[in-house]
């Protein structure tokens, strides 16, 4: 029972960084799930939740009962998913609040913070991809980067902030959740909607934030089984491609950019102050990696030398 409220802990902890990373422009929700190490779990329950209600709505309609749905729905794995979830959303509302603004009045530092976790990140999908990298993997993440790298060059823009659109940026921004390397609020950054989301979550716009809920949930309903599917198929190659987006969207937390996102020169006045934050973000990020290193090794080694249960007889031996 304490291993089981540890892990439940453990995960709502995650849900925090998860939450957290997601107010922050140029941060993916997904990199931090990655890190962490409750990617793939969430992945594969958001997949099965996802046919579940597929399963619901077709068995209903021929009358067949909720039996496959429910039977779905029992291979999530939901003592993480509401863990993560319990974590998740107060850290959203909170650093909506606290975290977003110091980002606005301090852009250059907080990018610096975020540039060295980010930039440590990468050893995650490297590593864990199942095989050694070959030529055409370093290709792959190469023009991946390419990609995330113009993207994240991207100028900003204001639009109005009308139902349809609000729908339909939180659907491509939703699936930045779950995707490592692309940030869903710099997505409504570059869209002209992450100051109005970040007031309408401040301000308990119940209607924003309904209609928010209803695009982000058309865009991962249709996007997670894509994911699934290829986590469960191309596991390696998908891991390369996450890892060269993760690389390419470095460009949006370079410290030294104007209002256009021109890369500019580091500046003299906050070099070794934006130097000391990226090492304190990649330190953070290493310190999580060994950890979960050790309760795996440590998982692995009490599993190998745990005694083997056999059942007692009473038969004795006569001499």
């Amino acid at each position: 029972m304490a291993k089981s409220l540890g892990t439940h802990l453990l995960n709502g902890v995650r849900g925090t960084l998860i939450g957290t990373a997601e107010t922050v422009p140029g941060i993916s929700g997904g990199t931090v799930a990655l890190i962490t190490g409750v990617y793939e779990s969430l992945i594969n329950s958001a997949g099965h939740v996802v046919t579940a209600v597929r399963l619901l709505v077709t068995d209903l309609l021929r009358g067949k009962g909720l039996a496959r749905a429910r039977a779905e729905l029992t291979r999530a794995d939901w003592g993480t998913v509401l863990a993560v979830l319990v974590g998740m959303v107060p850290a959203v509302l909170v650093a909506a609040r606290v975290i977003a603004p110091l980002v606005e009045h301090n852009p250059a530092e907080s990018h610096a913070l975020f540039f060295g976790l980010v930039l440590a990140s990468l050893w995650v999908p490297y590593s864990s991809s199942g095989r050694r990298w070959r030529i055409g993997d370093y290709l792959l993440a190469l023009l991946m980067a390419a990609a995330a790298f113009l993207f994240t060059g991207v100028p900003s823009t204001t639009v109005d902030p009308h139902p349809l659109i609000v729908m339909a940026a939180a659907a491509v921004a939703i699936c930045a959740l779950v995707l490592p390397g692309i940030s869903g609020s710099f997505i409504l950054l570059t869209v002209g909607l992450y100051l109005p989301t970040m007031e309408a979550l401040n301000n308990r716009d119940l209607g924003y934030i309904a209609t928010f809920a209803l695009g982000a949930t058309i865009g991962l309903s249709l996007f997670v089984k894509l994911l699934q599917f290829l986590l469960d198929r191309f596991h390696h190659l998908t891991l390369v491609v996450m890892t060269g987006l993760m690389a390419g969207s470095l460009r949006a937390l370079w410290p030294w950019q104007d209002d256009d996102r021109t890369l500019l020169a580091p500046s003299q006045d906050n070099l070794v102050l934006c130097i000391v934050l990226a090492l304190v973000g990649a330190a953070a990020v290493i310190t999580v990696i060994v950890i979960e290193h050790r309760i795996k090794a440590r998982a692995a080694h009490d599993a190998s030398v745990a005694p083997e249960v056999r059942p007692q007889t009473n038969d004795t031996v006569v001499q």
